[in-house]
């Protein structure tokens, strides 16, 4: 375990040394040769990170939210329809994004912890026949993961743009832009990018940038218009500097150095790795006689896990506790159930190790409340599930 507490929440996370090297190093101009050449093969590697190499990547200043208005602004027009596939707090906000540009909004919805069925997209999609349709790859609300490559195919069908909020997801879960269809993919830097917080980040498909250039009125967001990134982009992948609104610098470079270690590691490992991770933490979990947020096994991300309190036990005297013991967990977001869960991170360059620590840390959070198990179960677990 680290010689510090462990950040284990969904974001932000634990970040390699090498990349808070990167961020900590004198500021160069971004005008500056050598700083021109790791953005552009920044966005060079980001084609290679979303899966994506006829893309278009954006890196601007930002949050997870900027990269989903990124793609709201860009691709809506006043009166557009849209279909939000929700399944938490994430779809309800890029609800509200949409009909802020205009869009008539229609949400697709299940129970918490549950997914729309694939037949009431298809039945939604073809009788609303939407512009483009919105997927929160991994809801952070509620620990659900989406199934990408099937939405994408039943919007293909109907000629519907697809937008795939994977703030939660990208660089930790299998998402293949290119072959699956997807039009736009966006992620923030502080998930699984493994980057700290600062950066919206999104890679826009062929038929997404059709759509921006056919628009019939103006983007109604000045800072995040395509029409003022895109040569910026273009410029630094062509190794020529560029400007329109100052770049975060020192972030960009850490992105560099991420991006670098993510494609050595190669993205199919990546994946198996989160998914490895995973299995041990849920395992764990279950072992501990804690229910989950996701209502079937399916239906659970591999980016983060969201267990249920058991009965008698709160977040006000339980994750204090697991803090203490070494692991930063994350209280309940989703406001229907706020109060009945808890949620884990494991991205990034999290280890077998840190989810080790981490449930360990949960193990005497839980005695410490007076919870009745056997010690070591969450461990042994997770051990054997890996």
């Amino acid at each position: 375990m680290k010689d510090r507490t462990l950040l284990m929440i969904p974001g932000p996370i634990e970040f390699e040394p090498a990349v808070l090297a990167a961020l900590g190093a004198p500021t160069t101009s971004h005008v500056a040769p050598d700083f021109i050449e790791a953005f552009g093969q920044a966005l060079e590697r980001l084609r290679e990170v979303f899966l994506c190499p006829d893309g278009q990547p954006f890196v601007v200043a930002g949050s997870g939210t900027l990269a989903m208005d990124l793609a709201g602004a860009n691709l809506v027009e006043p009166g557009d329809r849209a279909l939000v596939y929700n399944t938490g707090y994430f779809g309800d906000r890029y609800g509200a994004l949409l009909e802020r540009y205009g869009a008539q909004v229609t949400h697709v919805r299940a129970p918490v912890g549950g997914r729309p069925g694939l037949d009431e997209v298809e039945s939604a999609l073809e009788q609303i026949q939407p512009k483009l349709m919105t997927v929160t790859h991994v809801d952070t609300s509620t620990g659900v993961i989406a199934d990408v490559e099937a939405l994408s195919a039943l919007a293909q069908e109907c000629g519907t743009l697809i937008v795939v909020d994977g703030v939660c997801s990208v660089a930790g879960e299998e998402l293949r832009m290119a072959e699956w269809g997807v039009d736009v993919a966006l992620t923030a830097s502080q998930k699984a990018i493994s980057v700290p917080p600062g950066l919206a980040l999104l890679v826009a498909g062929p038929r997404a940038l059709d759509a921006f250039h056919s628009r019939e009125t103006p983007v109604a967001n000045y800072y995040a218009d395509w029409s003022n990134w895109l040569p910026v982009m273009e410029a630094y992948e062509a190794r020529r500097p560029s400007y329109f609104g100052t770049p975060a610098v020192n972030l960009i470079w850490a992105l560099n150095v991420s991006v670098g270690q993510i494609l050595d590691e190669g993205m199919d490992a990546r994946v198996a790795r989160h998914r490895s991770l995973s299995r041990a933490c849920k395992a764990a979990i279950a072992a501990l006689g804690l229910g989950q947020v996701p209502l079937e096994p399916e239906f659970a991300a591999n980016t983060m896990t969201a267990p249920r309190y058991p009965a008698g036990v709160g977040a006000a005297d339980l994750l204090p506790r697991i803090k203490k013991a070494g692991a930063i967990l994350a209280g309940g977001l989703h406001p229907q159930i706020k109060a009945e869960y808890f949620r884990i991170g494991h991205m990034g360059p999290t280890n077998a190790g840190d989810l080790l620590a981490t449930v360990g840390a949960v193990e005497t959070g839980l005695a410490g409340c007076g919870y009745a198990f056997k010690a070591g179960t969450g461990v042994a677990a997770a051990i054997a599930a890996m």
